[in-house]
């Protein structure tokens, strides 16, 4: 044994400089919550297969953000469940979307509180694909970007703080910063979802969105998870189109690409813990199988120990809490 060495298990052992030494800080501003909003609805609607997570009316979506920013947390991210579905996906660029109602809303309330907006089609689309479809039942690429540029405008107009596209298709955050720019809202943001996963983890968000394919899957336009070098160029590309912040997702299965895309970009990284890691750990704690507490912040210490200077999480209520008694 190394006289280093025994000086570090006597620092460990001792609690407040256990604290000074740590080397991967947790805290509730790391953490952004996402939301779930649906027109039409009255108060909250438990979600199934996510334990403590509801989809929420507007109303209802403006008191969860005043807890939020109560916590310490200093955003959320928002996703639109509409009354209406269509090929297009046309709720998602209707100044009077469910986004865009949510986003003034919660600014009005709460305007020191972050509000960013996913900007994808699969919520709006009838389909539940990301884009617009081709005769053959393809996603047509090109002819999505227009749509998703103009969903950015109009999330960006109602007052989002930052957007963030999580579509995959090619181009996008070049073709969403131009039209940012011509409209005079070159300030936006915008946090690429640059290496989102044709994950199995994604069953449960599917549910809370409506959002499952009618057909098919997503693995056109999402990437192989055997993939970490393609992961790494197409960050790069985002990089080179205009991205400000950069997105893997999911975290946990993918540490190893969140890792080598903050080391080849340098740029502000998230980490998106979702649905499915969420619902998993969610299960092994009813079991009894697990300590809630503790196992939470593991996991999220160890997505910030991984190189993510946010992260994207349900359990972000909890965690704040928790970190408020350590």
């Amino acid at each position: 044994m190394t006289f280093p060495a025994v000086r570090m298990r006597r620092l460990r052992r001792t609690g407040a400089l256990r604290s000074l030494v740590r080397e991967t800080p947790l805290a509730a501003s790391d953490l952004l919550l996402p939301l779930f909003i649906e027109q039409g609805l009255d108060g909250r609607a438990p979600i199934e297969a996510m334990p403590g997570v509801d989809r929420l009316s507007i109303s209802a979506a403006v008191e969860e953000a005043g807890e939020v920013a109560a916590l310490g947390i200093p955003g959320v991210l928002l996703f639109g469940i509409p009354g209406h579905k269509d090929a297009e996906g046309s709720g998602g660029w209707d100044d009077e979307g469910i986004v865009q109602l949510a986003t003034r809303a919660i600014k009005e309330a709460h305007p020191d509180l972050l509000v960013i907006t996913d900007v994808c089609l699969c919520e709006y689309t009838d389909h539940g694909h990301c884009g617009l479809l081709r005769p053959d039942g393809q996603v047509d690429n090109d002819a999505s970007l227009e749509l998703l540029a103009r969903t950015a405008v109009s999330q960006a107009r109602a007052g989002a703080d930052a957007v963030a596209p999580s579509d995959m298709m090619d181009g996008r955050v070049g073709v969403i910063r131009k039209a940012l720019d011509d409209e005079g809202l070159s300030d936006t943001p915008i946090i690429a979802y640059s290496a989102k996963f044709a994950s199995a983890f994604y069953g449960p968000f599917r549910d809370a969105a409506d959002s499952t394919p009618a057909f098919g899957d997503r693995r056109g336009y999402q990437m192989d998870p055997a993939n970490g070098d393609e992961a790494v160029r197409e960050a790069l590309l985002d990089v080179q189109e205009g991205a400000d912040m950069l997105m893997v997702k999911p975290a946990l299965p993918y540490l190893d690409v969140l890792w080598r895309v903050k080391q080849e970009t340098r740029l502000p990284m998230v980490a998106y813990n979702v649905s499915g890691e969420y619902a998993m750990l969610k299960a092994a704690v009813a079991a009894g199988h697990l300590d809630e507490r503790t196992a939470v912040l593991e996991t999220l210490t160890s997505i910030r120990r991984a190189g993510a200077d946010v992260v994207i999480t349900y359990h972000a209520k909890d965690a704040a809490r928790w970190l408020q008694q350590t």
